[in-house]
């Protein structure tokens, strides 16, 4: 590899469990809130009930996001909120996404003279 071509190694190495479209935007939205309940994640995210669920798990599972179930009443309730754990794993990606940009940038003219384009 020559020392204009971009390197899309550091694709391999970003965290697959935030890099899943529907968990990054779960992740992004709780990153700008204290928490929020399942209702309002499935109209920011515009996920399906089952997709949201499912996809809520798999952050819990792995530390990310830690959910609070409960009752108000007699209705039931589940709060999402964002771990220390999921901050970092979320300033983490986008880091290595800024990182990768700015070396594309970099490639970018030697790279568009190499396919023709302007």
């Amino acid at each position: 590899m020559s020392a204009n071509e971009p390197d899309f190694t550091q694709l391999a190495e970003l965290d697959r469990l935030v890099h899943e479209p529907s968990r990054l935007a779960i992740l992004a939205t709780l990153a700008g809130c204290e928490s929020a309940d399942f209702q309002f994640l499935l109209n920011t995210t515009g996920l399906n009930k089952g997709n949201l669920s499912a996809h809520a798990i798999k952050l819990e599972q792995v530390g990310y996001v830690e959910v609070e179930k409960g009752f108000s009443g007699k209705s039931p309730y589940t709060l999402y909120r964002l771990t220390p754990a999921g901050r970092n794993a979320l300033k983490a990606y986008q880091a290595q996404l800024q990182q990768m940009l700015v070396k594309l940038d970099e490639s970018g003219p030697a790279l568009n003279a190499e396919l023709g384009v302007e």
